[in-house]
This record gives C-alpha cells, structure tokens and sequence, in this order.
C-alpha cells in the first residue's frame, strides 16, 4: 500500500466512499438514515479516552466511521446479516475500508487508521 496519508486526506476519501455506498444502497433497493457519525471528543473524551458509549479509540472521533440506519420496503433492518450487502460493497471501495459486521456491529461503516477501524 501506499504511505499513510494525513487525517484530512483521508477523511475527504472516507467522505466520497459514504457518498458512493449511500447510492449504491438506494439503487439497490435500501433507505438510510444516519446514526452515529462524528463523535465530538467535548463529550465522548478524546481519542484514547472513554467518555459516554464507544470504544475509547472509536474511529467516529476521527471522522473516520458513520452508522446507518438501514429501512428496504419501509421496514427498519437492524441485524447485522441484513446489512451484509452494504457492507460487502462497502470494502471493495477502498484499502482502508473496514466492515463493523466482521465484529457484530452491523450497522458500522469505517476507514482503518492508525491501527484503528
């Protein structure tokens, strides 16, 4: 791979595949809402810190993860086996794309940096 690029740059390359999977997904059928997108550190600690819910080094305080509320036929999907679609396309858009359902949170959609997905 190439040499880690900087938090803003990845960050912008995150946001473009958010916008691709998002349209991916209404082509295919699904509707989302966001969840959990950026975790401000004022209330959640900064990263390495545990404030609140989520994972001390949580890549949502980076920018870097977004949870989807995902609905097909008006119905609110919630098991992480319903969002395995999405999140298979989710990891052919980018080296740094990583899956929540790999460790049952289904709904999690991130970019590894630092050791952190």
């Amino acid at each position: 791979g190439r040499v880690d690029m900087s938090l803003g740059n990845k960050q912008r390359e995150f946001t473009r595949a958010v916008a691709k999977l998002i349209e991916w997904a209404y082509e295919n059928g699904y509707e989302l809402t966001f969840g959990d997108a950026y975790r401000d550190p004022r209330l959640h600690g900064e990263v390495g810190e545990k404030e609140g819910y989520g994972h001390a080094k949580s890549a949502h305080k980076k920018r870097l993860a977004v949870d989807f509320n995902l609905f097909k036929d008006g119905r609110y999907l919630t098991t992480t086996e319903q969002h395995r679609p999405l999140g298979e396309y989710w990891v052919t858009l980018h080296e740094d794309a990583t899956w929540g359902g790999t460790f049952k949170d289904g709904n999690h959609y991130s970019f590894r940096y630092q050791g952190v997905a």
